[in-house]
């Protein structure tokens, strides 16, 4: 799944996401880590894999990881 970062607070690494549905989706610490990137920019494309009760379980660049 896609979507476009909204906000992000590098102190907490969380933040939310817009997805392509126009639905906005939270993401905490725990998904950014396991990204292993070290900074989101606002407006950014990133692909998300979620829990099966729609968590997002990681955030990633598209193309990247």
């Amino acid at each position: 799944m896609q979507g476009t970062i909204a906000t992000f607070d590098p102190d907490t690494r969380s933040g939310t996401l817009l997805l392509d549905n126009g639905t906005e989706l939270a993401f905490d610490s725990i998904a950014f880590d396991r990204s292993g990137l070290r900074l989101l920019r606002l407006g950014q494309r990133v692909d998300i894999d979620t829990e099966s009760a729609g968590t997002v379980r990681r955030v990633t660049i598209p193309g990247i990881g």
